[in-house]
């Protein structure tokens, strides 16, 4: 299977890009899926979703169509 990655803000300048898509398998979680392509990458500054939901960076992607890259976000 296929499934976009999508980085915003900080993780769009860590990782070079604003969306990529990259092969998968259902078994591959956000971790495993980011370190084929940055093996040294901090991710403990990022948030990860897959379809548009948080998630932890050890959760089978499944079915998700989307991975999405973010810093933290706060509000008021």
């Amino acid at each position: 299977m296929r499934i976009t990655i999508l980085a915003f803000a900080q993780a769009r300048d860590v990782f070079g890009f604003s969306e990529r898509t990259v092969d998968c398998s259902a078994a591959d979680t956000p971790r495993s899926i980011v370190e084929k392509f940055s093996v040294s990458a901090d991710l403990t500054f990022l948030r990860v979703a897959l379809d548009q939901e948080y998630c932890d960076w050890d959760t089978p992607v499944g079915p998700a169509r989307e991975l999405a890259l973010m810093p933290p976000v706060s509000g008021g």
